[in-house]
Parts: structure tokens; sequence; C-alpha cells
């Protein structure tokens, strides 16, 4: 059985001075690890990397309260280092929970104020320069996410960004991985789109390892800084269309929400209407639905009439035709591909990018193309495809058999003038991971694929 469970490095001295941050991704990656790619364009192979410097730390906040390139690129290269030589228990020497409380609030006003399904677009400066990286489930494998922002090259004028959640659970960094990802977007709020992904949930965190993770790292402070966390992950948006022509979501399509109205007693003529939701009959969402479902909830609740952020977080794709509730996960839905031909034409798209989906799903998964390649097409239809992109390679880090799956992680570029080409890059994983424990039982926890604890989510 294979572990990681050595105990971490012992702490190291922090110097009394140290050299100034990188200004770029060329110099900060000029001193991490990195891992060898393949591509549908352009291989690459892997670059030596010498003696990591220290970072800056303790990380303070801006006095002016605005991050820098500087900034980001300290905090990545302080997580970096603190994962190799401190335990633990030593992150809050390295980010004060100070410092945490006034990135996550930050962060957390950019988020909520986005809509439900956020649009790329000429808007934003979307243009014939530009490049759309779009990002699939990480689950705290920080270095992975680390060299996979070196390798597509770090969010810019003409690079945006779009990962479709499932950042924290499983790996043993997911409160730095979500805190890097956050410093980007706090950063460079209008290249950088974090979406929602189902482990952003209070259940979820609580059974796969984000909430003990949390709780081992800033001990007294564990409670109050997961509980900031928690609040954050409610306002990370659902959706993103990108150029119009670009659909991306962690699980995928959604249901139309058909309400009937509730009769009026006789004699009560104020007594307010209450409508009841019609779950027999399934069809496709639209926009308009999406863009007023109701997000800000800890656990997206799979009855009653907000369906569709569960739909959005939980859904699969199957080569069944038609579209019925997903029975497996115990929420959320299957869809075929005639439905992804509808969703396709009825919005004018041509691709659906979704995630959700790692090796340990897809091997359960009869029909369906396995991830060893950190993507698959799932449908192609003729409208346009569905695609699923996974980007943590080597996944789970903590897995509970002697064969690991040993997938590849992968990243999906779109390119100018339409955006819907898509470029497949596939990469390994960083090697070696520092050892660390996992922070949940890994050998006896239920798959996530498997029928969820449908009570424990309601309490």
């Amino acid at each position: 059985m294979l572990s990681e469970s050595e105990p971490p490095a012992a702490a190291a001295n922090l110097p009394s001075a140290t050299p100034p941050p990188p200004s770029s991704d060329e110099d900060f990656f000029s001193s991490v690890s990195v891992a060898s790619t393949s591509s549908t364009s352009s291989p690459s192979t892997p670059i030596p990397s010498p003696p990591q410097p220290h970072p800056e730390v303790p990380i303070s906040w801006p006095e002016d309260g605005t991050l820098t390139l500087a900034w980001v690129t300290n905090l990545m290269l302080a997580f970096d280092w603190s994962s190799k030589n401190l335990a633990p228990t030593e992150l809050p020497s390295v980010l004060p929970v100070a410092v945490f409380d006034r990135l996550i609030l930050t962060g957390s006003k950019i988020l909520h104020k986005e809509p439900n399904c956020v649009h790329i677009d000429s808007e934003l400066g979307l243009g014939k320069d530009s490049r759309v990286i779009v990002v699939g489930d990480v689950h705290g494998q920080l270095h992975d996410v680390l060299f996979l922002l070196r390798d597509a090259g770090f969010p810019s004028d003409d690079r945006f960004f779009v990962f479709n959640g499932d950042y924290v659970d499983r790996g043993a960094w997911g409160l730095e991985t979500f805190l890097t990802l956050l410093a980007w977007k706090v950063f460079m709020p209008n290249r950088v789109f974090l979406l929602r992904g189902n482990h952003e949930s209070k259940y979820c965190t609580s059974v796969y390892g984000f909430e003990k993770e949390v709780l081992a790292k800033y001990a007294d402070n564990g409670k109050h800084v997961y509980r900031k966390c928690l609040g954050c992950f409610e306002g990370l948006p659902l959706a993103s269309i990108i150029g119009d022509k670009v659909y991306t979501a962690h699980g995928g399509i959604f249901r139309s929400i058909a309400v009937t109205p509730a009769k009026r007693a006789k004699g009560k003529k104020n007594r307010k209407i209450v409508s009841n939701p019609d779950v027999t009959a399934l069809s496709l969402g639209s926009m308009e639905e999406l863009l007023k479902a109701r997000r800000s909830v800890l656990d997206p609740p799979w009855e009653g009439t907000n369906l569709i952020p569960g739909d959005v977080l939980w859904s699969d794709p199957s080569m069944k035709p038609g579209l019925s509730p997903n029975k497996e996960r115990g929420i959320g839905l299957l869809w075929g591909p005639d439905c992804t031909e509808d969703f396709l034409k009825k919005l004018n798209l041509k691709l659906i990018i979704r995630s959700h989906e790692g090796p340990d799903a897809r091997e359960k998964r009869e029909g369906m193309e396995g991830m060893d390649q950190g993507y698959t097409i799932d449908h192609e239809v003729q409208s346009g495809k569905l695609i699923t992109v996974f980007s943590a390679p080597d996944y789970p880090q903590f897995q509970a058999t002697k064969d690991r799956y040993r997938n590849k992680g992968a990243y999906i570029i779109l390119e100018p003038p339409n955006f819907d080409i898509p470029v497949y890059r596939s990469f390994e994983a960083v090697t070696p991971r520092p050892k660390v424990n996992p922070y949940y039982d890994f050998e006896d926890c239920i798959d996530s694929d498997e029928e969820l604890d449908l009570a424990s989510m309601a309490t």
C-alpha cells in the first residue's frame, strides 16, 4: 500500500536577511521544481533548476492595500518554500492571520459582486492578441499548480485564466493553493476567474480534508480561518462564457426549474402564493435561470427550488441519451450527447469545458474515456464538443491502492479569433512531492463519486 505519511522536514531557521522577491514568472520559476509537458501544439523539455532562494517572510499586507506582481510571486515562493522546510503548524509564521484576513476579505468582496455566470469578452479586453487558459480540478496539489502557472505563463493583459473549481480537499496544500489563486484574482480581477467546484462546500471540506488541514495549520485561529474560507467559497461564480462560444463550469449543464403556482385559498386575499417546483419533468435550463439561481449556499441543495447550483457543480456526462437524475452521486444530473447538442444550439455555443472527474471517477464510468492524459473529449455533436479537463496529475495525492493512476494533468488554451478551438497541454506531476501526513482517512473515506450522505449535508 502506497503511503505518503512521513513527517515533514524539520523547521529551518529563517535568515536574518533575504533577497528581494522575484518580479516576473521567469525570475520566480528559475528556482522551483518543474515537470515535463506534452502538447497538441509544441512540446517542451524540463528545465533544470538551481537552489531555491528564501522568500520574504513573514508576509505583510501592502500599506496601500494594492497587490503587485512582486507581492503575489513572493507569496507563491513563500508557500513553496514553507511546504518543503517548515512543519504545517508553522504556516502562520509565513502568512499571519491578519494578512490572511485582508486577503480573504478583499477577494470575497470581488467574488460576491460577480454574476453567477461571468462573461469573458471584448468588454473585458479579450481580443486578437489574447489567450484564455482553462484549468480543471487541482485539489490542493500546490506544486503542480505552481508549475502550471509557469508553463502557461502568468496572468497578464493578454492572458486570461478560468479555473473550474475544486481547489481544496484530498491534497495537503488546499489552503495555500486557494490563497495563491485568490491573490492572483485580487491582483488581476478582470484576467483571473475562479469558479466554484463541488468541493468548495461545507460537506466536502469536512469529509475530504480541508477543514482538518486548516485547523492543523492555524490551531487556535483555525476555526476562524475555515469560516472565512467557507464565506469566500459562497461567492465563487458558477460558470463562465468565453468569447460568446465556450461555456465552462465544474460539473456541467443544468435543468430548468418549472414552477407551478399554488392555489390561493378562498377568503385569503393577502395570503402569499407559494410556487412549487415540478421536479418530475426534466428539461435544459436557460441562461436567465442560471443568472437568477441563488449560489450563496454552503451546500447546494438536492431538492427544492434552488437546484441549479447543485446541477452545475455535481452533474456528469453520459453516453446514454437524455437528461436524468445523477443517482450515483445523489445530486445533479446525467446528460447524454443529445443534451449537449441541444445546450450548444440553444445558447449558440461551440464548446462545453467541464471538470469534476479524475482518473478514479472515470475508472467506474462505463463507456467513458479514462483520464490518463488529463482531458477527454466526451461528446462530439453537430454543434460542437463536450470536453472534460482535469489538472491534478498523479491524483489523488494519497491513494489507498498499491498501483497509482499516475495520470497526467492538463489545461486547455483557447486562441483567437473565435476562442472555440481547444489546444490541449498535458503535464506530469512535479516530483518529488514534500512528505506530509494526509488530513483525512483516505483508506476508509467514501469516494465522492458514490452516493452522498445527504442527511449530513442537510445539517
